[in-house]
C-alpha cells in the first residue's frame, strides 16, 4: 500500500498500424483538483509540462502531479508523428502515395480521475484512423 499523498502517471504509445512504438510524439500533462466539471466543483486545469516519447514510445520524465489532484489530462500531439511517417513512406515508395489527406485525429486528449497514492499507466494504442486507451499496470 502506497503512503504517497499524490497520484502518479505514466504513458506509452504503440502505433498499431505498424506494431511498433510511436517515437517523437509530444505529450502534455495537465491536472486539476476538486470535483468534476459536471458538478461545478472542479478547479481550473493547470498545465504541468510535458515530454516526448522515446524510441520505446515511452515518456519517462512526465512531471509529478501536485497534491490534491483529482483529474488528469494527457494531450498527445499525434499529427506531426503521422505527417513524418507519411513523408517517410512517400520517400521510400513514391508509387504508393496517398491522396494527401490530412491526419484524421491531429491530437488525442485523454482525461481521467485519479486517487492519491495510486499509479496510473495510461497507454495509447494509435493508428491513422482510430485510437484506444486503457488503464495499464
Amino acid at each position: 500500500m502506497s503512503t504517497s499523498s499524490t497520484a502518479s502517471v505514466s504513458t506509452h504509445i504503440l502505433d498499431t498500424s505498424v506494431g511498433r512504438p510511436a517515437e517523437g510524439v509530444a505529450v502534455h500533462l495537465s491536472a486539476r483538483s476538486g470535483g468534476s466539471a459536471h458538478d461545478g466543483q472542479g478547479g481550473d486545469w493547470q498545465a504541468l509540462g510535458g515530454s516526448v516519447t522515446d524510441a520505446d514510445g515511452r515518456c519517462k520524465d512526465l512531471p509529478a502531479l501536485p497534491e490534491g489532484t483529482t483529474h488528469v489530462r494527457l494531450d498527445f500531439a499525434v499529427e506531426p508523428y503521422f505527417e513524418k511517417k507519411q513523408a517517410d513512406a512517400q520517400q521510400d515508395a513514391p508509387a504508393n502515395r496517398d491522396s494527401g489527406a490530412a491526419v484524421f485525429f491531429p491530437e488525442v486528449a485523454i482525461t481521467f480521475a485519479v486517487v492519491p497514492g495510486e499509479h496510473y499507466h495510461v497507454p495509447l494504442l494509435l493508428n491513422p484512423f482510430g485510437y484506444s486507451v486503457y488503464r495499464g499496470s
